[in-house]
């Protein structure tokens, strides 16, 4: 019979002459078969284990052959297999890199190009005094909330390409803003927190519609600027006036307290919360059986003579009011609302500035993941979250929340953004929030409360409206002046 060689775990590979290239000299190099004779001679052992398993004195002669010729046969080509696998996967790579003689370098990573969003914050700011030491406004009102969001923003855009930053310029109250606005335009600044009254406001803002700016409003809560003097590049994320008078209304409906008092002071700011406070009784059906004007004389009114004198004003001051409820407090300038609890003639709820009070934010709030953000504003900042500070976040989140959906920084497209039915912000008051746009006010639950807990969160249950809810608070789409332009 004629005997058929198979490759067997005995052959090996040797090194091969490689001739030289006619440029250069003779090289031995070793042959891309070489390197696997490890492999074969690994299945070589596999043969050496199985062959001397062979002697078992328990198996028959015939048990012998079969198994002699299995461990000589099946070890053999399970070798021959394994070496021409290899070789056959590896040679071509082998010869490309004898051909090349280095390895193929990696492709380098292009670098993500960073988007810089750079923020103004224009803040008008001077020391203010309060009835109470414990009234004192923070230094870092608003810009403290306003670097939280920042950190936020760069949590997220550090994924995608973005750095934001806050530029904070601060003017006094009294203060010309348009030269300190157009410094933060040379600056790059293309989007700006403010924080000025409302007549500051309206002096640049059709200086930043020319400029392709927009205004978040996160200080002014008049309604004025949401109406007759509305604007298309202004976003409001403070509340109005009304929003606050509407959300203290509803709940003192809903409390079935509905004869009102009123004592409003002498200043211009006192007399807008007052009208605001007219304008929610008649709205909600509740009714102001009383007025009262409590004159600004100047007295020292945080000396030990200027407490006395109040507290012993205060019982009288209120004595000829008609039976009432509630007593509503409009003081903005804090001339007397906070002595007016505890010190009338008879014992009545007090509520507005003073007493129970409406606020776009409340330090004790700590519903709907309201801990998170405490907590995380009292690491950066030492103190409690006030409004001002929620209002400044919430418009600095909105530019992140635009920047990130558009995916890039350009004001048009990111305000085309905000407007559109596709927006809404988590502001850690139990619902998206979103804005109106027959004003650009941002719609948001009011929080009623006094110095130590939230009382309660208006919209109240049962004041329904065909849109949303929280369109009762304050002017609605019927009722609006405004024109944008």
């Amino acid at each position: 019979m004629r005997k058929r060689t198979l490759l067997g775990p005995n052959t090996e590979f040797r090194s091969v002459a490689v001739p030289a290239s006619r440029h250069g000299t003779k090289a031995d190099v070793r042959s891309p078969l070489s390197g696997f004779d490890k492999i074969c001679r690994s299945a070589k052992l596999i043969t050496g284990t199985l062959t001397s398993r062979r002697s078992d004195n328990n198996r028959t002669l015939a048990q012998e052959r079969v198994i002699s010729s299995m461990t000589s046969a099946v070890p053999g080509t399970l070798a021959a297999f394994l070496c021409f696998f290899s070789l056959t996967v590896n040679v071509p790579g082998a010869l490309a890199q004898e051909a090349t003689g280095r390895q193929p370098a990696a492709t380098a990573k292009p670098e993500k190009k960073l988007t810089e969003i750079k923020i103004g914050y224009l803040r008008a700011y001077a020391p203010r005094l309060a009835l109470s030491v414990l009234d004192v406004p923070p230094r870092d009102e608003g810009v403290a909330g306003g670097n939280v969001a920042i950190a936020d923003n760069n949590t997220t855009g550090s994924f995608l390409g973005q750095k934001f930053s806050l530029d904070v310029t601060e003017v006094k109250p009294d203060d010309d803003v348009v030269p300190a606005f157009k410094e933060m335009i040379a600056k790059g600044n293309r989007y700006v927190v403010a924080d000025l009254s409302a007549r500051q406001l309206l002096s640049i803002v059709d200086l930043a519609r020319d400029n392709g700016v927009l205004i978040f409003n996160a200080g002014a809560t008049d309604d004025r600027l949401r109406e007759e003097e509305c604007r298309a590049n202004i976003f409001h994320t403070i509340p109005t006036r009304s929003m606050l008078a509407d959300g203290l209304a509803q709940y003192l409906i809903w409390k079935q307290w509905r004869r009102w008092v009123l004592i409003y002071g002498s200043h211009e700011r006192d007399q807008l919360f007052a009208e605001a406070l007219r304008r929610a009784a008649t709205r909600f059906g509740g009714e102001i059986v009383g007025e009262k004007l409590f004159e600004d004389t100047g007295t020292a009114r945080r000396t030990d003579s200027g407490v006395v004198q109040i507290q012993r004003q205060m019982p009288v001051f209120t004595q000829d009011l008609p039976e009432h409820d509630v007593l509503l407090v409009a003081d903005e300038s804090e001339v007397f609302g906070t002595y007016v609890p505890f010190r009338t003639w008879i014992p009545r709820p007090v509520a507005g500035t003073a007493g129970l009070t409406p606020l776009a934010w409340h330090p004790a709030s700590e519903q709907w993941g309201g801990t998170q953000i405490q907590n995380r504003f009292a690491k950066a900042n030492g103190r409690r979250m006030v409004s001002k500070d929620m209002a400044a976040w919430t418009a600095v989140r909105i530019l992140g929340e635009a920047a990130t959906r558009t995916q890039g920084a350009d004001p048009r497209k990111m305000a085309d953004f905000i407007r559109s039915d596709d927006f809404s912000i988590a502001a850690f008051k139990g619902q998206k929030l979103t804005f109106r746009k027959w004003n650009q006010q941002l719609r948001q639950p009011i929080f009623l409360g006094d110095t130590r807990s939230v009382v309660s969160t208006s919209p109240q249950e049962g004041f329904l409206h065909q849109l949303s809810e929280l369109d009762t608070l304050g002017v609605d789409e019927p009722e609006t002046k405004c024109v944008l332009k």
